[in-house]
């Protein structure tokens, strides 16, 4: 679809929205701005930090805690870390299924799955679903070996393994009681709730790692104490080796706590299925232009909307502990960069409808939308949004309403001609959708706060078909009872899997190409590209080639669920098909 401003109309004030710069998925540099002299910045930043947090002390059982399995109580092997935020040894793994019910998305891994051990002490609910009879199930897929965990424990084995000297350090008493069960817990207590103890040998660290790997020590404990059983000066105080291993684990695993992308410690650390773990702020600017892991190049079935996801618990908790100035001292810069960047507005572009992934082609003539073009290309990341007019309010100035629609998309330039009199032609393609929340308006064009609008995470979406098709079932089991003998009635929308409903637009299309609908030309196919076959993309792809009204097609820019997108889409098939919009579809 192609479009242009309409000159006669007037703007509206706007005000100030952010907009991401173009980033290339391939070059972390350019992704964070990193230039040779931030490096060095930084390093000389990281010395100073690092020399703060030289003195700083933490409990042993506090450190060793964090590599133990909550489900058997001794040393991660081979960490698994769940969707929910949980983590586990991958033998402790329950008993695996296949699910029902589901059919998008058909990734490897995830027609298996598993009831999450922490069902009921805290496993994370989908947003929006409050059944009752939530079976907090993951799937194979969404769960992978931790990385940076799996690496931090062996590092920690082998800094206590290197000062075993057992004949030479003075013993340390243990005390503790078993806490009751928590939301992270899954052991109950091997004894009444009175205080247990034992003699650690070797230090604290490598004394309390020995009871973990035996299994006497459980997963939580509280009331910790500590007392020096021997003396005499041929012996080293326990104090002194805990000190030397304290300084070798915070030598040894330092590296493994710097993000890859931004290269610095990572903050809100965040994991993905593959198993490798960025800050989440880097995760959201990496998913801005690309779906890959930056390390391995799997595909990131994270959702968009990061804000939501757990932290890594294990590896936040290492951070504070170890590097407590060093980690205020990043959240205090990326809060800085956060408030900067919320300064900055979203130039908007008030003409038609764009959808994410989809070209949108524009002629440029405006003297307004010039200006704006050409700053968009030199200092704002090649990128602005894309709004449609607004046809609710007839007249929206007099009610104090913008002359535009709420939800629109952020477009990337992706290719430019300027023509010998100060027009333009351009190719601009979709990002992301967003949601306009203050607005005015800059040297005649406007400009918007916005808030990015996100699908839902993979496992809500399972969620959402699930729980359509079990009440859609029921329905129709109603009716056939309500009914005996008739012929069975068509299944509701809702009914059907998110793969069928996906089926039934394929079809509708390929009907309509064999019949030569000129929406289907191959001129429209060879800008737009042919059907996506991915159930996300193709409720996109049919709204910018169907020639219906721009208010149906509105409607999908508000949806943050695929299945509800195609939902939306397979009704206008069956309207299609049901002769409704004839006219609407051939003579447009």
């Amino acid at each position: 679809m192609s479009g242009a401003p309409d000159s006669s109309r007037q703007s509206e004030p706007v005000s100030d929205a952010e907009h991401t710069n173009k980033r290339d998925d391939n070059n972390n540099d350019l992704i964070n701005g990193t230039t040779d002299k931030d490096i060095t910045t930084k390093s000389a930043a990281t010395e100073k930090e690092a020399a703060a947090d030289e003195h700083v002390t933490i409990d042993p059982y506090s450190v060793i805690r964090r590599v133990q399995c909550p489900t058997c109580a001794r040393p991660l092997r081979v960490p698994l870390r769940l969707p929910c935020g949980n983590t586990l040894c991958r033998a402790c793994l329950p008993p695996v299924a296949k699910r029902e019910g589901i059919s998008y998305p058909r990734d490897e891994g995830r027609e298996d799955g598993f009831v999450c051990p922490w069902k009921d002490r805290g496993c994370k609910r989908p947003e929006g679903n409050g059944s009752p009879s939530w079976s907090a199930e993951h799937s194979l897929g969404d769960c992978g070996v931790d990385v940076t965990v799996g690496k931090i424990s062996d590092a920690i084995e082998k800094v206590l393994e290197d000062n075993v000297k057992s004949e030479t350090v003075a013993r340390v008493r243990m005390k503790w009681v078993p806490s009751n069960i928590t939301d992270e817990s899954l052991i109950e207590p091997t004894s009444p709730q009175t205080a247990q103890e034992a003699v650690l040998h070797n230090g604290r660290y490598l004394g309390i790692y020995n009871l973990m790997k035996e299994g006497i020590l459980p997963y939580n404990i509280e009331n910790v104490t500590y007392e020096d059983i021997d003396s005499g000066a041929e012996l080293q105080p326990a104090a002194e080796i805990d000190e030397l291993v304290f300084q070798q684990l915070k030598t040894n695993i330092r590296n493994e706590l710097d993000c890859q992308v931004c290269y610095g410690l990572m903050v809100d650390p965040l994991t993905s299925p593959c198993g490798h773990t960025f800050c989440r702020r880097c995760v959201a600017r990496v998913l801005d232009h690309s779906n890959l892991c930056p390390i391995c190049r799997r595909k990131l079935s994270l959702p968009l909307a990061l804000m939501l996801e757990p932290i890594n618990g294990i590896l936040s908790d290492l951070i504070n502990n170890f590097y407590p100035t060093e980690i205020e001292s990043r959240r205090g810069a990326m809060t800085q960069d956060t408030l900067l960047g919320e300064d900055k507005d979203l130039p908007l572009f008030v003409c038609t409808l764009s959808f994410p992934s989809m070209p949108t082609f524009l002629h440029v003539f405006e003297p307004r939308y010039r200006l704006m073009i050409r700053r968009a290309l030199e200092d704002g990341g090649r990128r602005f949004g894309m709004v449609t007019y607004n046809f609710v309010d007839e007249e929206p100035e007099t009610v104090g309403r913008p002359q535009f629609m709420q939800y629109g998309t952020i477009l990337s330039i992706d290719g430019f001609d300027l023509l010998p009199d100060g027009r333009s032609l351009l190719r601009a393609v979709g990002v992301s959708k967003f949601r306009v929340v203050d607005w005015g308006v800059l040297d005649g064009y406007h400009i918007a706060k916005t808030e990015r609008v996100d699908d839902v995470g993979l496992a809500q979406e399972e969620e959402f078909e699930r729980r359509d098709i079990a009440a859609g079932t029921e329905i129709a089991s109603r009716m056939a009872q309500e009914n005996p003998g008739e012929e069975a009635p068509e299944l509701p929308l809702q009914a059907l899997s998110t793969q069928q409903l996906m089926q039934i637009c394929l079809e509708f299309v390929e009907r309509r190409r064999t019949e030569g609908a000129p929406w289907l030309h191959p001129r429209v196919l060879l800008e737009y590209g042919q059907p996506p076959t991915d159930p996300a993309s193709f409720p996109y792809w049919l709204a910018s080639v169907l020639p219906i009204s721009e208010e149906e097609k509105y409607l999908l820019l508000p949806l943050n669920s695929v299945r509800e997108r195609l939902k939306l889409t397979a009704k206008w098939v069956k309207k299609l098909d049901s002769m409704e919009w004839y006219f609407s579809l051939y003579f447009p």
